[in-house]
């Protein structure tokens, strides 16, 4: 699968993501340091990703302003980080690359929760 990360998203997480092969792009290194979450989303549809993030606003971007655009939102601390990245690759072994980039995702200790996003007409 491929995988925008947003900023705040820890760098173990995107090393987790890589070492199970998947594509990770990190927003840094693309220059989308201080790009608002709709330039994120926008970023992350046009290539093909589904984005991490730890920022909780993006639920309502994309399930009531209708950004479409698979998201994983992480509930993760460095506590928690192993526990998160269990749910994390669990959700992936689980789930299709297809069905993800369309859902919103809540990954936290233990559990994840999906959300499908309506199609548009």
């Amino acid at each position: 699968m491929k995988f925008l990360l947003d900023q705040d998203v820890y760098l173990a997480t995107a090393r987790s993501l890589e070492r199970k092969g998947h594509e990770v792009l990190m927003a840094f290194e693309l220059g989308l340091s201080r790009a608002t979450d709709v330039e994120l989303l926008k970023t992350a549809r046009e290539r093909g990703c589904i984005l991490v993030t730890r920022d909780r606003d993006f639920g309502y971007l994309v399930m009531v302003d209708e950004y479409r655009c698979g998201v994983i939102y992480l509930r993760i601390t460095p506590e928690t980080i192993e526990s998160v990245h269990a749910q994390i690759e669990r959700l992936i072994d689980e789930q299709s690359e297809e069905y993800l980039s369309r859902s919103f995702v809540v990954v936290e200790p233990g559990r994840y929760r999906l959300r499908r996003l309506a199609d548009r007409e």
